[in-house]
């Protein structure tokens, strides 16, 4: 039986988890007048990025509060699975994984305008494969059958997926070269989420870093470098889709962003949102690894796909695809297999080498 706080950690998670996706798909779909004086959509996916990255860093203020707690009052260290890890490391062995987390949730956000909000959450699934893969290749570990039946299985998922948002329509009438870029832009920030996770199983995870606190210092360093990017950002005139949708054509128009904030204030509520979402998720999440397992937060993981989903369709972001459940079923089968979750599975397939059924997660969580 669980503990009534791991319950509550358990559905902060898939609440919080809920909210992160939903709030920025809000965001984006929420309008408001620029700088010019016209009523555009909130079209900011890298101030958005910027948001998210404050919320990761809201994890190390966090940490750094809890850290001194027990220091004053003499708890020990060693007994707290928030603050127990070594703490002499140096800061800057975590701007390689920000800067992947950077690109990553800049692509997916910006996937996220063209797309749904229940395909991007599930379409995030791909990044086991991705992981699989690089883990082999850079780490060195034995990929079981049992994997790769997990793989195939999550393959078949997302091509069910992207078959769904083609044949889906919604209110805001999608275009389907728009669906396409989206989802292509979310998967390949797969691959950058893969190898931002190898790369802290590697040189991360080996130094015994708090896993909150690993999460800060990348929110830190993703915080400061996006927010060095807008500035060149405002003056880089592209074409669209990729011009976010504002006055001047650029990049992104930090300004603009502000400007429809303070005509809206809902946008602001949709940010705030994220913000604190963020940074309880990632909370949550790594206490759930802790205290339960690593494989019950893949599984919450899933169930919160199904809120956004149901969530999306009840307030019309999309319409009802059939295809969408089924796929959406094929990613959890294939990620149970992955994660030796289904006792039908015969044992043979079963069998790991070298391979831990509960892998490190440490990156921060768009």
């Amino acid at each position: 039986m669980y503990s009534s706080y791991q319950l509550l950690l358990a559905i902060g998670m898939v609440i919080t988890g809920s909210i992160n996706t939903l709030s920025v798909k809000w965001a984006d779909n929420l309008k408001a007048k620029g700088s010019d004086g016209k009523e555009r959509s909130f079209d900011h996916p890298f101030f958005q990025s910027l948001t998210m990255f404050f919320g990761e860093f809201l994890c190390l203020l966090f940490f750094k509060l809890a850290y001194r707690y027990h220091v004053k009052r003499q708890y020990p260290i060693e007994d707290s699975p928030i603050v127990k890890g070594n703490q002499q490391f140096n800061p800057f062995l975590f701007f390689v994984p920000a800067m992947f987390d950077l690109v990553a949730t800049t692509l997916m956000y910006i996937g996220l305008t063209m797309t749904f909000a229940s395909s991007f959450q599930m379409l995030r699934g791909a990044v086991i494969i991705f992981t699989a893969i690089f883990s082999k290749m850079f780490v060195h570990r034995q990929v079981s059958v049992r994997h790769w039946l997990g793989i195939f299985t999550i393959i078949i998922g997302l091509a069910t997926v992207g078959i769904s948002d083609l044949l889906s329509t919604d209110s805001n009438s999608k275009s389907t070269n728009d669906i396409i870029l989206g989802d292509s832009l979310i998967l390949f920030a797969q691959i950058i989420t893969a190898a931002q996770m190898v790369y802290e199983e590697k040189y991360v995870v080996s130094n015994d870093i708090p896993p909150l606190q690993a999460v800060g210092w990348e929110g830190l360093f993703g915080f400061l470098m996006m927010g060095l990017l807008l500035v060149p950002f405002y003056y880089i005139n592209v074409g669209p889709p990729l011009d976010g949708n504002n006055s001047r054509g650029v990049i992104e128009d930090f300004p603009e962003a502000i400007t429809q904030i303070m005509n809206n204030k809902w946008i602001l509520v949709a940010l705030i949102g994220n913000i604190i979402s963020i940074a309880y998720f990632n909370f949550s999440g790594i206490s759930v690894a802790k205290e339960i397992s690593a494989t019950t937060r893949m599984v919450l993981d899933s169930v919160r796909t199904f809120f956004i989903w149901t969530f999306s369709l009840a307030v019309g972001w999309q319409t009802f695809n059939p295809l969408q459940p089924v796929g959406f079923l094929l990613l959890l089968i294939g990620m149970c297999i992955y994660n030796n979750l289904l006792k039908a599975v015969p044992r043979r397939l079963r069998t790991v080498v070298h391979y831990p059924t509960d892998e490190p997660i440490i990156g921060g969580e768009p």
